[in-house]
């Protein structure tokens, strides 16, 4: 969903307002490589940034959910991926938090270099799955995790 907001004019119009063209691509799109080198080695940046989206995320979200409570045939679940949920406060905005985590040396050799700059202003790993209604650390193979997925819904709709 964030990704999608690179789209948005309004949020084009701020990102060339402050960082001029050196965040865009030749084609006009948002370069968002660019816009993540100067956010994430600058707090500053990084809090700008965050306050220009989490607000059009959360719209769109709570668009997307009323959405599909009014259809004629709502969804049992609807699931909604928040990489920032704790760090946002705002888990409770859900009826319930599913975190799915993996061991660190996993998360490096996923993230790559990524990981230090960014998980390092996160909310510890054991805290999120201490604080979720439904935990999971992915070491696994895929198997287990499906196991895991339809165990929590089963728990979900079963209410």
């Amino acid at each position: 969903m964030v990704h999608d907001l690179y789209d948005d004019e309004g949020v084009r119009a701020a990102l060339r307002d402050r960082y001029g063209a050196r965040v865009f691509a030749q084609d006009g799109s948002v370069d968002r490589a660019a816009v993540g080198v100067l956010v994430f080695g600058d707090e500053d940046e990084l809090f700008w940034l965050e306050h220009l989206l989490h607000p059009l995320v959360m719209a769109r979200t709570e668009a997307w959910r009323e959405e599909l409570s009014s259809s004629p045939e709502p969804p049992e679940l609807a699931v909604n991926e928040v990489p920032l949920l704790y760090e946002t406060g705002s888990e409770g905005r859900f009826d319930a938090v599913v975190a799915i985590t993996a061991p660190r040396e996993l998360r490096a050799e996923r993230a790559g270099e990524r990981l230090d700059a960014r998980e390092g202003r996160l909310l510890p790993e054991d805290e999120k799955l201490q604080r979720a209604d439904f935990s999971y650390v992915n070491d696994g193979s895929l198997d287990d995790l499906d196991a895991f997925v339809a165990d929590v819904v089963r728990s979900l709709t079963s209410a």
